[in-house]
């Protein structure tokens, strides 16, 4: 039994956790499974679990992206502000998507042609990337929004069309990694950059595609943020970078590089969500909620170390 739990991935223990989480809000509050509130989760969740989906593909290759945050409020407000002038939901959607890769192709080249570290090139855009927001919002909210804006977020096909869009890019982004020549590069690169480098591995192309993917998918959850919202803020998406880097911790990826999947940034995104949530409906201080998700990063990761220690002395 024990060596079983050894090989079991962190994932396990983080789906275990919250599956017991979601059992004893039930018992705490009637209010959690309702069908308001769980239908508010599944809008919630989705636009953390893009985020956390994409800096988990700069952690995996032994980067780190804090800029997603500051990228989603840009890329919003650069939405909202062309729906709001009839530029045309899908043009206005679509250019904001390529706003969103172009930013992942210059923290590319700022890192592996410049040689700039990606913890200082992501947060010179944190700022860059706020102060543009509030540049091109004129430091207001930006409203006014066409119907058709809300209407995707707030929408239903079966479930809402937030937790579809997750679910696509999750499946997308799963299938790049596990079943693609480009995935298992970007797990090499992560595990021994040089070595990758050796075996003839364009680490410069797997950098692109791994911020590329990070930024791109940013603007798509500003996108949707704004969608859920009905305006656009530039404060809004305000810490997303430390609760994506956060889910994706948690969900089993680690920041030496070489690990991470899809699934463990979409648990780690729930449960995170979930907490937020049972925050409010047990009216929990919101500062005692930081206090706990903090030392439940510090626990996933000790037991992660744990085990790897454990492993390699079986």
């Amino acid at each position: 039994m024990q060596a079983l739990l050894r090989r079991l991935p962190i994932e396990s223990y983080v789906i275990a956790f919250t599956i017991a989480l979601w059992v004893a809000l039930a018992w705490a509050t009637p209010n959690f499974l309702t069908e308001s509130n769980v239908s508010n989760l599944m809008r919630q969740t989705p636009i953390a679990a893009i985020v956390a989906i994409g800096v988990m593909c700069t952690i995996v290759i032994a980067g780190i992206d804090l800029s997603v945050g500051s990228v989603a409020a840009f890329c919003g407000v650069a939405f909202a502000q062309m729906c709001r002038h009839d530029f045309g939901l899908a043009p206005s959607a679509a250019l904001t998507l390529l706003a969103g890769v172009s930013v992942g192709l210059t923290n590319a080249a700022a890192i592996g042609r410049l040689g700039i570290p990606p913890f200082i090139v992501t947060l010179a855009g944190l700022q860059v990337y706020r102060g543009l927001a509030l540049l091109l919002a004129g430091g207001m909210t930006v409203g006014g929004l066409p119907a058709e804006v809300k209407d995707f977020a707030r929408g239903t096909t079966g479930l809402p069309n937030l937790f579809w869009t997750m679910l696509a890019v999750a499946i997308a982004v799963h299938y790049l990694l596990r079943y693609t020549r480009t995935g298992r590069y970007l797990y090499a690169m992560g595990s021994n950059a040089e070595a990758a480098r050796r075996q003839g591995i364009n680490t410069f192309r797997i950098t692109v595609v791994a911020y590329v993917l990070s930024s791109g998918l940013a603007a798509l959850a500003g996108v949707l943020l704004v969608s859920r919202l009905s305006i656009a803020s530039p404060s809004m998406a305000n810490a997303y970078e430390l609760q994506a880097i956060a889910a994706a911790v948690v969900g089993g990826a680690s920041l030496f590089g070489g690990r991470g999947t899809v699934l463990g940034a979409v648990v780690g995104a729930i449960l995170f969500t979930t907490m937020s949530n049972a925050a409010v409906l047990l009216g929990v201080d919101p500062f005692w909620e930081m206090v706990l998700e903090g030392l439940l990063i510090a626990l996933v990761v000790y037991l992660d170390n744990l085990q790897k220690r454990r492993q390699s002395g079986a």
